[in-house]
């Protein structure tokens, strides 16, 4: 992440009032949505990122909207996030308009594995997707929740639907490495 940047995070207790406040929040001001968590309970919970200034604004913006439902639990604002945030907790990215199709066009070897970075590796293709490779040993870091929610992004995956939420750890690894494209 670069130095400029800030997190922000809108909680709200069910889907409706996190709509609303995602949608308020990027209508006011630059920011990229990155994600929406549901957390436990109903609570959902809105990431953005941007610069600082145009994040505190949309947080703003969207914390107001959620409040206006009555449905606001907690707005934060993290300027300069810690770079090892964004290996575990920030980057999930969401893309409302369609699936990344991972195993669809095949991503071009990069330097990141010859440079020791074993974790992942996005690529843009011609049409502004990001494609992702990754390694199995890397997979197995990630819990079992991330692992189902990145394996319902993947089109070509050999298992769909309720198979994801019954696949163990194992099962989803090999799943997720059968449909990603060989680099």
């Amino acid at each position: 992440m670069r130095e400029e940047l800030a997190l922000g995070l809108i909680e709200t207790r069910g889907l409706v009032a996190a709509i609303e406040a995602a949608d308020a929040a990027v209508k006011a001001a630059d920011v990229k949505l990155i994600s929406k968590d549901r957390v436990d309970a109903g609570l959902v919970t809105i990431k953005l990122v941007g610069e600082i200034a145009a994040v505190q604004s949309a947080v703003d913006a969207g914390a107001a909207a959620a409040k206006r439902i009555g449905m606001l639990v907690g707005a934060h604002i993290i300027p300069r996030p810690d770079p090892e945030l964004n290996e575990t907790l920030i980057y999930i990215e969401i893309d409302s308009r369609k699936k990344k199709a991972v195993a669809s066009n095949p991503v071009p070897a990069n330097d990141d594995a010859a440079n020791g970075d074993t974790s992942h590796s996005d690529t843009a293709n011609g049409d502004g997707n990001v494609q992702i490779t990754f390694e199995a040993a890397a997979l197995s870091a990630m819990t079992v929740e991330d692992l189902r929610r990145m394996a319902r992004k993947i089109d070509a995956l050999p298992i769909q639907g309720r198979e994801i939420s019954r696949a163990s750890k194992d099962e989803l690894i090999a799943a997720i490495t059968a449909a990603a494209p060989k680099s």
